[in-house]
């Protein structure tokens, strides 16, 4: 209860290490009654079940749709329901929880004439909170949680329109003879809902019990990825580098320490490590260590040498649009303004084959290609 209550207060000084905090150790039930707790000490004018039930029913599952459609999450929607829900209600519910305690307090000493300025910052902040929340559970970029928060207002006008009936619903199961009955015919289903949270903190746990033995590269490896896909890029590249001290050929760390200095312009750093890749396994990540190799010379405005790697990557794999977009940029880069365009065409064209269930998270790349071909086209 303590560590829940120092987490929810640790998103006003770290929200996004604080967000991560909580995916590892935070607790559903503590998150839904700080939520419940709240509600009674605020003026709403509805039952203080229903902030919380809101944020259940409608705001939580509209974030996580809005999240498949925008960040191509992978896999079914039913599937990432399930994995996803409890760690995107938890999440949110202490956001809502963080922006309204400030609110509280606030109007405790200031006139009630003040309650809609004060409340209109408190959910400028609950959204700010949510940016955090979106990027850490499914690990979009900053563009993508920008766009699932700045339309997550949808599900609520959703729920504005339906309020009758859903102020209906809600006080039904809010019933404690539903609750009963849910819990006892329904309790194995309600359970696997909090499955996806659970999962995730035994997998955490796990490795950082592994983590504790000084000889395992691996756990370090694999805690290194769960930082890098929450967008925590320091601890990410602590754990990398722990796993390479351990053991100097494991791949993957060098791979994933070149990629993050290659991203924040380290390029000799960067260069450092794709060069261990090459020598240890020159066909890792079914050759992706070309592709990062293509895109540093790219940085560097190294045209030809990233030519060079990008011209046998693209020939290895044919349809990845990233490849084929980099690949575009070297001969762009090099004068070669024809079989640029059709570089970047080919890019447009491996989104648009792509399966569907990956086309929302390579739609970036067509994007950035159709703009290119577009500048080519007006040079020209």
């Amino acid at each position: 209860m303590i560590e829940n209550a120092r987490l929810a207060f640790r998103l006003y000084a770290q929200p996004g290490a604080a967000m991560s905090a909580i995916l590892d150790q935070g607790s559903l039930l503590f998150a839904s009654l700080a939520v419940l707790a709240i509600s009674l000490l605020l003026p709403f004018g509805v039952s203080f079940y229903t902030p919380l039930l809101i944020l259940a029913v409608v705001y939580v599952p509209g974030v996580l749709l809005l999240s498949q459609l925008l960040g191509g999450l992978g896999g079914e929607l039913g599937m990432v329901f399930r994995r996803d829900y409890a760690p995107l209600l938890t999440c949110t519910a202490m956001a809502w929880t963080a922006a309204n305690l400030p609110l509280w307090l606030a109007l405790r000493v200031a006139p009630a004439s003040l309650f809609l300025p004060i409340a209109a910052v408190a959910y400028l902040y609950f959204l700010i909170l949510m940016f955090f929340a979106i990027r850490t559970v499914f690990g979009v970029g900053n563009g993508t949680a920008v766009a699932v928060v700045a339309l997550s207002w949808v599900p609520l006008l959703a729920a504005v329109f339906l309020w009758g009936p859903l102020r209906f619903i809600f006080g039904w199961i809010a019933s404690p003879f539903f609750l009963f009955f849910a819990y006892y015919y329904l309790g194995g289903e309600i359970g696997n809902l909090g499955a996806g949270l659970r999962s995730r903190q035994s997998f955490y746990r796990t490795l950082q019990a592994a983590a504790v033995n000084p000889h395992d590269a691996g756990a370090q490896y694999q805690l290194g990825l769960i930082y890098q896909q929450r967008r925590e890029l320091t601890k990410a590249g602590e754990r990398f580098r722990m796993a390479v001290a351990i053991d100097p050929t494991e791949t993957g760390a060098h791979f994933q320490l070149g990629h993050i200095a290659r991203e924040q312009g380290r390029l000799p750093e960067a260069l450092r490590h794709f060069q261990t890749v090459l020598d240890q396994d020159p066909s890792f990540q079914h050759s992706e260590i070309l592709r990062e190799l293509g895109a540093l010379y790219i940085t560097a405005r190294q045209f030809s040498d990233a030519w060079n790697e990008l011209a046998v990557y693209v020939e290895r794999r044919p349809y990845d649009s990233e490849g084929l977009f980099y690949a575009g940029q070297a001969l762009a880069g090099s004068g070669k303004i024809a079989d640029a365009r059709e570089m970047y065409a080919r890019s447009v064209e491996a989104v648009r084959t792509a399966p569907r269930y990956r086309q929302a998270a390579v739609a970036k790349w067509s994007r950035l290609a159709q703009k290119q071909r577009r500048r080519l086209g007006n040079a020209g």
